[in-house]
């Protein structure tokens, strides 16, 4: 991929100037190791008339499909055949990703008024994989502002009677803000090749509402761009769909997230156990409150405790940040002695990945052994699906939910369960009350009682 910035006649504008707001040096020559392989940064022309910075991605297929980062399977020929290395796809988007991170902020703090105006660009990728309508690339560049060339490449020049590929070669001019820009390509490319080389989780959101804030609310084929690339999981996209449409509204992820909060704030807890952590989304809020001294996260994932591991950046932390947060290997319905005493445990959308036997499992582990001042549970209120757009009747949030409960199904566990076990329930909603259907989000607060 090259992007080219000219400035415009009679501009005195220089326009080296590209380097600086891409925060590359155009005299230099650069390598950057990724998960997707080696990155190549580098500047064919750099001149006060015309600048042009190209990427290169050198895919490595064999490391690349290796890697359990990308669930690849070393027993499937079509991993290593393939035309993934060759074309720009989600890999390229992870590169520009990793590569412009802080171009793609808008930051620069020696031309903060040319990072923040439009400039004359012209972005040229020579192969990109485009599944769809012949018009597609048009439909989804067109309304960011950009006037758009594509050339669509035969299957073999030699036999033109074979027709022509899915792939095309296009050519992006137009006077956009460089942020905009690369944020456009990291989302659109993957959204023209309907494909991505790596596992879309609930992660993928966030990425979708940063790289979109701008310019995705308004595009006329924003739930196209939100369905594809999410890889179409429809729990993924009624959650999402809303919250792209109208910039001002808070992500249901991060209501519940501040309710959580909120309610260890309300038991004053100091140490808390977050069960189910996953990803560590709920540890880096936990992380950056002083007033919690003891923060453990647990997950039956080893993969998920890696990424929580660097989400938190443990390898950067001092010794006494690394004895506060801890990151352990285990399960919601095993006692584990090493969580007993905590002032609070969290339980944030776990309990629906729970197969319906196994709950009296987790009750004992938790209320009976790990036995922490406070419990708080969220999980999805079933009475509102029928308000999400797209999610068929009768059919879950996420794929791995093996039930969803409506509110009195809720209560009614929670409240045997605080009975048996000597603790005091307390309901709340996240999220915007429906007058029929309630909030999305149910949320449970158990404080274990004194006893007299």
């Amino acid at each position: 991929m090259t992007v080219t910035h000219e400035p415009d006649n009679g501009s005195e504008i220089d326009a080296t100037v590209l380097g600086y707001l891409l925060h590359k040096h155009p005299a230099r020559a650069q390598t950057f190791t990724a998960p997707v392989g080696d990155i190549h940064v580098f500047a064919p022309e750099a001149r006060p008339q015309r600048c042009t910075f190209a990427m290169m991605l050198e895919v490595d297929p064999v490391g690349l499909v290796r890697d359990k980062r990308f669930r690849g399977d070393t027993r499937a020929l079509d991993h290593y055949v393939n035309d993934r290395p060759y074309v720009a796809s989600s890999m390229l988007a992870v590169a520009i990703g990793a590569v412009f991170r802080t171009a793609m902020t808008g930051r620069s703090d020696s031309y903060p008024d040319l990072a923040a105006s439009p400039l004359p660009l012209r972005i040229e990728i020579p192969v990109v994989s485009v599944r769809g309508d012949d018009d597609l690339v048009e439909r989804l560049f067109a309304p960011c502002g950009w006037s758009v060339k594509q050339e669509q490449i035969p299957l073999d020049p030699e036999f033109p009677e074979w027709g022509v590929s899915r792939l095309r070669s296009i050519t992006l001019t137009g006077r956009l803000r460089l942020a905009d820009a690369l944020r456009q390509l990291y989302v659109l490319l993957p959204v023209l090749d309907d494909a991505k080389h790596y596992w879309v989780g609930d992660d993928e959101i966030a990425k979708l509402e940063r790289a979109g804030e701008g310019w995705l609310s308004a595009h006329p084929e924003r739930e196209l761009i939100t369905r594809r690339y999410l890889l179409h999981h429809a729990s993924l996209v009624s959650q999402t769909v809303g919250a792209v449409a109208d910039p001002p509204a808070t992500p249901l992820r991060s209501m519940r997230a501040d309710a959580v909060v909120q309610a260890l704030s309300d038991v004053g807890a100091r140490s808390v156990v977050d069960m189910g952590c996953g990803q560590g989304a709920l540890l880096g809020r936990l992380a950056k409150d002083r007033a919690i001294s003891r923060i453990i996260g647990v997950d039956v994932s080893a993969r998920s405790l890696e990424q929580a591991a660097r989400a938190l950046q443990v390898e950067r932390m001092s010794d006494a940040e690394r004895q506060r947060i801890q990151l352990l290997h285990g399960s919601v319905v095993y006692r584990d002695d090493r969580l007993r005493g905590a002032d609070a445990m969290v339980l944030m959308e776990v309990i629906e990945h729970l197969e319906p036997s196994r709950l009296s499992a987790l009750e004992d582990a938790v209320l009976a052994g790990a036995r922490p001042g406070a419990v708080i549970l969220t999980t999805p209120n079933a009475e509102y699906n029928v308000l999400y757009p797209g999610l068929p009747a009768g059919a879950l949030r996420h794929e791995d939910h093996r039930f969803e409960w409506t509110r009195a199904e809720f209560r009614e566990w929670v409240d045997a369960a605080a009975r048996r076990h000597g603790y005091a329930a307390e309901y709340r909603p996240v999220g915007s009350e429906h007058p029929d259907h309630g909030a999305p989000t149910q949320l449970a607060l158990l404080r274990r009682e004194v006893a007299a």
